[in-house]
């Protein structure tokens, strides 16, 4: 699923970051071809709880149809700043989003 490859994303640009090779945020979305804004929304996956991060990373492909799971559907859960209760919200979320 594209969020699954966007936390990837995330995970390799915040690593970029930490070892200087570029020097900020805006760096990272000139050098994406993004604009900053979803270069920000992009980033902020990493705001989610580490068990909840590798769970996207693990999602399973997508064969047909919609990805049940977007980085849209997320935002809210990692404007969440208690893990427990991103894992509420997002136990919801993989409950709805399988059913």
């Amino acid at each position: 699923p594209r969020v699954s490859k966007l936390m990837a994303l995330a995970i390799r640009f915040d690593q970029l970051l930490r070892d200087g090779e570029v020097s900020d945020q805006s760096e990272l979305a000139r050098l994406a071809h993004v604009t900053q804004p979803r270069m920000t929304q992009i980033m902020n996956l990493l705001h989610l709880a580490p068990d909840i991060q590798e769970e996207i990373l693990q999602l399973l492909p997508v064969e047909t149809g919609n990805d049940p799971i977007t980085e849209r559907d997320l935002r809210p859960i990692a404007a969440l700043l208690d893990w427990r209760q991103q894992r509420l919200a997002w136990a919801r979320l993989a409950a709805v989003s399988s059913a």
